[in-house]
């Protein structure tokens, strides 16, 4: 270990080392510092195990903070084709699995893996299973006391990321080094979580966990056509994930089930055209054959298209493009892909990252009060403000 590094990353998640291959490569000599075992396993699980690695479409609007201008900077200077160079210059073919999203073809390991190796050719080290025991100013650099000993540093970079996934080792570390220094960090909360229900709906969406669809949701602010997932707890997919990020205890879900269908207007015409049609069928033709099921169950309503009333198709209108449902809560920090909130920026340079007034100091990433959509747009985030903060060092 280096006594006297130009620059301590506290990270080896995506954030710290793209920083600190960054700046090895300018020349500065960097020692990347992380309480874990093994270096980048939240880059290992993403994804489903695939890694979501950027979205060609990322942009600022992509984003959740208090400063919605904060990201502009380091997402101009550092965007997703500049990524995506890295990730072909290394030889990782990338699979397209939406619009914009870029994925792994099998495995998020080539990922991590090119991460190492970039490190390890800007010659940055790399510790692992070193706990960060105090952190202090030492005149223009900064102590750290670690359980490796004491390391003296021109300017520390803090990467430790949010609480989501505490048994990936996430920890409040980087919340408290900020409030050490004065900094505020707004409300957090878990974000891109599925939802859980209670009693009845808990029980519905248990007798139809695995079944998924097509649909519209909105929450205050939010609106996505996802999929939706149904699962033994309640209701997960990109939908739910999405909304997670808008919802509040106690807000409801407006849901339509057959999104760009005028529901009404399609029964209307069906009872017309095929009037003894059984509304299941219909419903079938439309939905997942067990989810057409379970509604004519929970709504008594078995029968042919010619038996339903008018009144009757308008409430299976409603029941179709407009369920609402309030869910009793998130799976919490558990299964949350991300920290919705985190270091008030409005203290931090959106050019180099250094604290204000404290540049030997700086936070980058996921503890920062920034948070992208589901879609690779946090990990853009995570590559931008790396390589962003890297370059000023």
């Amino acid at each position: 270990m280096p006594l006297n590094p130009d620059v301590v990353v506290i990270g080896a998640g995506a954030a710290g080392l793209m920083c600190a291959l960054t700046a090895g490569y300018a020349g500065r000599r960097v020692l990347v510092l992380d309480h874990a075992k093994k270096p980048g396993r939240k880059i290992l699980m993403s994804g489903g195990g695939r890694c979501n690695f950027t979205n060609m479409n990322t942009g600022p609007g992509n984003f959740f903070s208090n400063n919605p201008h904060f990201c502009i900077s380091a997402l101009k200077r550092y965007r997703p084709e500049h990524f995506l160079e890295l990730v072909e210059r290394h030889g990782i073919e990338p699979v397209e699995k939406a619009p914009g999203q870029l994925f792994c073809a099998d495995s998020s390991r080539p990922i991590l893996d090119m991460l190492l190796t970039e490190c390890d050719w800007a010659g940055v080290e790399i510790r692992l299973d070193t706990r960060i025991e105090r952190i202090e100013r030492q005149g223009e650099g900064m102590r750290l006391s670690t359980s490796a000993g004491r390391i003296d540093a021109g300017i520390v970079v803090v990467a430790t990321g949010g609480l989501s996934i505490p048994t990936m080792g996430a920890t409040g570390f980087g919340y408290e080094i900020a409030r050490q220094f004065g900094l505020q960090v707004t409300e957090t909360r878990a974000a891109l979580v599925p939802f859980t229900l209670t009693s009845l709906w808990k029980e519905r969406a248990s007798a139809l966990s695995g079944v998924a669809c097509q649909v519209e949701v909105t929450c205050n602010a939010g609106h996505y056509r996802e999929p939706m997932l149904f699962t033994h707890r309640g209701l997960s997919g990109p939908a739910m994930l999405q909304t997670s990020s808008h919802w509040q205890p106690g807000d409801e879900l407006i849901v339509d089930l057959l999104p760009g269908t005028d529901a009404y207007d399609s029964l209307v015409q069906a009872r017309h055209e095929t009037p003894r049609r059984q509304l299941s069928t219909w419903l079938a033709e439309r939905l997942p054959k067990r989810l057409a099921q379970a509604l004519v169950e929970w709504h008594g309503s078995e029968g042919i298209l010619a038996e339903q009333s008018n009144r009757e198709l308008e409430a299976w209108s409603e029941r179709l493009g407009q369920w609402r449902i309030k869910p009793a809560g998130t799976e919490g920090w558990r299964t949350a892909e991300v920290t919705l909130g985190g270091i008030d920026t409005s203290a931090i340079s959106s050019k180099t990252f250094e604290v204000k007034g404290l540049p030997q100091l700086r936070f980058i990433g996921e503890v920062l009060d920034v948070t992208g959509e589901l879609g690779g747009h946090n990990f853009q985030w995570a590559w931008s403000s790396g390589v962003a903060c890297g370059q000023s060092l």
